[in-house]
């Protein structure tokens, strides 16, 4: 029997997930289409004299998700890159003066809590207990469940586990039930912040990620984030994936409801049996597919809820910095004005919230010696303007603050500034609206309401990564890859 001819859109983490599932242990010949001109999508990486800059993803939660990843093909993270679990995890910026730096240690973050608020180290206890209970609900059944059908979640069991997840209740009424302090408050909801809306409208489901926060621990792969993409390549290719790069799709082609071959923007054209589009959903439903056989109208992608875009500033400083974590969230200034920005007011925020990591503290190979490696974010909503001016403009507003705050002069010390936003996600990634993050995780977005992995008008045509099911963030990617892979091996029998 001939193999069946499998081709993949997307090297991101759910487009490696998937096609290296799909080269394991099936009848199928996959090979897997990258626009640029290396792997990772969103997790690409670049060099400058010296500096290695990761391009988006920084934050290595849920270790257990990554484990399971390699385990199902017999290997170990470890087989591929190191990882070291930071101390403290990142550092919370109040203001001056006014830091907490996260302790990795359960024990002392529970001291810390307490010294902030009487009580609160007890109730942490009650609420990491509730959250790990829907960490292994979430994380290890609901999330690989492909929502084709709401008879997968009618089961009564799982739909009393649901109840006790608190699916209709917030994050935010969720937090409050166990603390009252303002900054015991703002760390709890801290990991919620690039879901796509406030903690008053996230399900408190997602209390699951201060679990996998607190008790999972923040960790980092030596080298950078993009070692994990290194690694999945190794491993794809050691399957018999055949990866392709700067091999931009131009159309898929349809006859009669089926995706016959993927024509390229180079003119070549590659048979396929079967389609899985890892790229942005949006740009393959509405530009690479016969608006006949699109999936959802322009309609309905307007009235999606976006997770933030994001202001990206890459910076090489040619002295080391001070006063700064791997890891560190600038909350100096109120989040209420600033998500009313984001998520309901759209435009640029008039005193952002934003982010800092220096990676060269923890890995001296990211940075030349006695330099540092400098990675600023601001989350912003999506489809706004963002020439050079407004860049330079919000450059400049960060960069005063982290400079006062921090107590050092920083600006003069950059040898290297590259930024990235809106356009820039668009351009490299067709990114829908020029977002960062993907579909927002709104209760109306949960599940069965996310767009579906399936293409209804086209029999082999299926779609993974964080538009789709599970949803955004790197280890949901990882899982996304899987469970569109087992769908396509279920309905052709691979």
């Amino acid at each position: 029997m001939s193999k069946k001819k499998v081709v993949v859109i997307g090297s991101g983490f759910a487009g490696l997930s998937a096609a290296t599932h799909l080269a394991q242990d099936s009848n199928c010949s996959v090979t897997l289409l990258e626009k640029n001109d290396s792997p990772g999508g969103r997790a690409r990486k670049f060099e400058h004299q010296g500096f290695v800059f990761d391009m988006g993803p920084s934050w290595y939660w849920m270790p257990d998700v990554f484990e399971n990843y390699f385990a199902h093909f017999g290997k170990k993270p470890s087989d591929f890159y190191e990882l070291l679990r930071l101390d403290p995890s990142y550092a919370v910026i109040y203001g001056e003066n006014d830091v907490l730096d996260i302790p990795a240690d359960l024990e002392q973050f529970k001291s810390m809590l307490e010294k902030i608020e009487l009580g609160a180290g007890k109730q942490l206890e009650s609420f990491l207990a509730q959250a790990k209970y829907k960490y292994e609900v979430g994380i290890h059944d609901l999330v690989k469940r492909p929502s084709r059908s709401v008879f997968e979640f009618t089961s009564p069991s799982l739909l009393v586990d649901m109840i006790r997840m608190d699916i209709f209740q917030s994050m935010s009424k969720h937090v409050r039930k166990f603390f009252s302090h303002d900054k015991i408050i703002r760390l709890m909801e801290f990991p919620v912040l690039f879901l796509g809306e406030t903690a008053e409208n996230i399900p408190a489901l997602y209390s699951l990620m201060n679990y996998a926060d607190i008790a999972l621990g923040t960790w980092y792969p030596k080298k950078g984030m993009h070692e994990i993409i290194r690694g999945m390549v190794t491993l794809a290719e050691e399957k018999g994936v055949q990866i392709r790069y700067s091999s931009e799709v131009e159309e898929i082609e349809i006859e009669n409801g089926t995706a016959r071959r993927i024509r390229l923007k180079s003119g070549e054209k590659i048979e396929a049996d079967v389609v899985v589009a890892g790229a942005d959903y949006h740009h393959v439903d509405k530009h690479l597919v016969n608006p006949k056989y699109s999936n959802y109208t322009e309609k309905y992608w307007d009235k999606r809820v976006m997770a933030p875009s994001s202001l990206l500033f890459y910076l090489g400083i040619n002295k080391r910095l001070k006063n700064l974590r791997h890891h560190n969230l600038f909350f100096d200034e109120p989040l209420g004005p600033h998500a009313d920005a984001i998520y309901k007011n759209p435009r640029w925020p008039e005193k952002p919230l934003f982010y800092a990591s220096v990676p060269s503290i923890t890995d001296p190979t990211v940075a030349p010696e006695g330099c540092e490696n400098l990675f600023l974010l601001i989350p912003l909503a999506t489809d706004l303007e963002d020439g050079d001016e407004m860049r330079e403009k919000y450059y400049h507003i960060i960069m005063d603050r982290l400079e006062k705050i921090t107590g050092q002069e920083i600006r003069s010390h950059v040898i290297f500034k590259r930024s990235y936003a809106h356009a820039d996600f668009k351009s490299d990634y067709h990114a829908f609206k020029g977002n960062a993050y993907g579909l927002a995780n709104t209760l109306t977005q949960t599940a069965v309401l996310k767009p579906a992995l399936k293409n209804k008008n086209v029999r082999n045509l299926y779609y993974t990564g964080q538009l789709t099911v599970p949803g955004p963030g790197v280890p949901p990617s990882l899982i996304s890859g899987q469970v569109v892979a087992a769908e396509v091996k279920k309905d052709f029998n691979l």
